[in-house]
């Protein structure tokens, strides 16, 4: 009969976090680490392991003497996207594409099997979410349609291990890793333990194989990638594929990239006929105006390393109601009232009792500071109905004191305003890249708003 010391060392069940690994002795509602709900399980006991040491296959190396030719990227075929991913994709490299539903993923992808496909390469396409016919007719609409191009749908992970074995490819597209299931696993496809075990089984195939493998995503309500977080570290690169529904533009970002820069972001244009790469996309952020208008400011904001010309509109009207609207498409809603409250105190501007809107134009979506300068100036000319100087741009983060402070990447900014025939550009005083202005334009330097509403004659004489 054992004695109550041995039961004493029978070894506890422990309980894992699925998406953190966070492990403790009890199960508890909520992890203790990442705070996420309802993803603790039990794995069994909690037993000290060891392991055998094995055999190695081949010895180790000096590191000049490795050969790096089976790491080179091969394009695409698609411009943008092979900026993003580092020159293109790398045999056994692992991509996670994850956007929203609607935005264009399947389509971008579809493309991108098809050029590869007229390459020369053979490529499956795994559609787990749409029927063979659905994406047939998709690939017939945007001219995907090619001989080396394999179709396949399936939702059983067995099943889509047997057709890579069958076809052999050189480039695997799995759409999308949530809607594939393992029969070996317990639960339903998408949840934890199955996208974990479909992601751990590809990613094997791919490394053993040196198969290019794309793998679809969903994303949460807050925009993060759906699934366990172990995902994002399991694959190579993680890219965002992100736009506004009713935008035409698309923006795709690398998140974590293990072969090239992770500041590098792809546009693209999405039309009736498919989806195609936009190597100058500031055309799209501009409006058409004969001459100077009141209300509007174009600046040049950082995508990455991407310098894109966007215009800034604003707009102020008298209002009877206590409480004035702000009304704000485009830009940060708290750095807007911000500016309105800089505007009012520190110039003078008359915004109170005012309704006032700001806008952007195409849909483009500025996040970073540097766009303060633009919709200080745009509100400054909607209120005293005054336009800017022709061919002026301004950027520059604008304080609560009215300070005008440095922005970064100034040289790639004036270059790009420079390059579409700007011929003034207003920027932060002391900023050290203006002394290289390019040729053809006019940098004039301010300390705050006040100095930027004088040299540009928005206040008049």
């Amino acid at each position: 009969m054992p004695s109550s010391k041995a039961s004493a060392r029978t070894p506890r069940p422990a309980y894992r976090c699925a998406e953190c690994g966070w492990e403790t002795a009890k199960w508890v509602g909520r992890c203790g680490e990442c705070q996420s709900w309802g993803t603790v399980d039990e794995v069994g006991a909690a037993r000290a392991r060891t392991t055998a040491v094995t055999p190695i296959a081949s010895p180790a190396r000096p590191i000049a003497e490795v050969d790096v030719e089976a790491a080179r990227a091969r394009p695409t075929g698609i411009d943008e996207l092979d900026r993003v991913l580092g020159g293109g994709l790398v045999p056994g490299a692992v991509v996670l594409l994850a956007g929203e539903p609607g935005v264009g993923k399947s389509t971008l992808l579809l493309d991108l099997a098809s050029r590869c496909a007229q390459q020369g390469r053979t490529v499956l396409y795994v559609t787990a979410e749409e029927s063979a016919a659905q994406v047939r007719l998709r690939a017939e609409r945007i001219g995907a349609l090619r001989p080396r191009l394999l179709l396949a749908a399936e939702t059983d992970l067995g099943s889509v291990l047997g057709h890579v074995t069958q076809s052999e490819p050189d480039l695997l597209v799995v759409d999308s890793v949530q809607t594939v299931a393992s029969a070996e696993v317990d639960g339903a496809a998408g949840n934890v333990s199955q996208v974990r075990e479909v992601a751990a089984a590809l990613i094997r195939v791919a490394k053993e194989r040196g198969l290019a493998t794309l793998l679809v995503g969903h994303v949460t309500k807050d925009g993060s990638i759906a699934g366990p977080r172990v995902l994002e570290h399991l694959v190579d690169v993680v890219c965002q594929f992100e736009g506004d529904r009713h935008s035409r533009l698309r923006l795709v970002r690398a998140v974590k990239n293990r072969y090239g820069p992770t500041d590098e972001v792809g546009c693209f244009d999405l039309t009736d006929t498919g989806i195609t790469g936009l190597p100058d996309p500031s055309g799209l952020f501009l409006s058409r105006h004969e001459r100077p208008t009141p209300g509007t400011c174009v600046t040049v904001t950082l995508e990455g390393r991407r310098p894109l010309v966007t215009e800034v509109q604003a707009l102020v009207a008298p209002t009877t109601s206590a409480n004035p609207r702000r009304a704000v498409s485009g830009l940060d809603n708290s750095r807007v009232a911000m500016v309105v409250a800089v505007m009012t105190r520190r110039a003078r501007l008359a915004l109170i009792g005012q309704d006032v809107y700001v806008a952007t134009v195409g849909g483009v979506r500025l996040s970073e500071p540097a766009a303060d300068l633009a919709t200080a100036l745009a509100l400054a000319g909607a209120v005293t109905d005054r336009p800017l100087p022709g061919g002026t741009v301004a950027f520059g983060e604008v304080g609560l004191a009215g300070e005008v402070r440095p922005v970064t990447g100034l040289r790639r900014r004036l270059a790009e305003a420079a390059r579409l025939g700007f011929t003034r550009a207003v920027v932060p005083a002391g900023s050290p890249d203006s002394l290289g202005a390019p040729e053809g334009l006019q940098v004039i330097e301010v300390g705050d708003v006040g100095a930027a509403l004088r040299e540009t004659g928005v206040l008049g004489s």
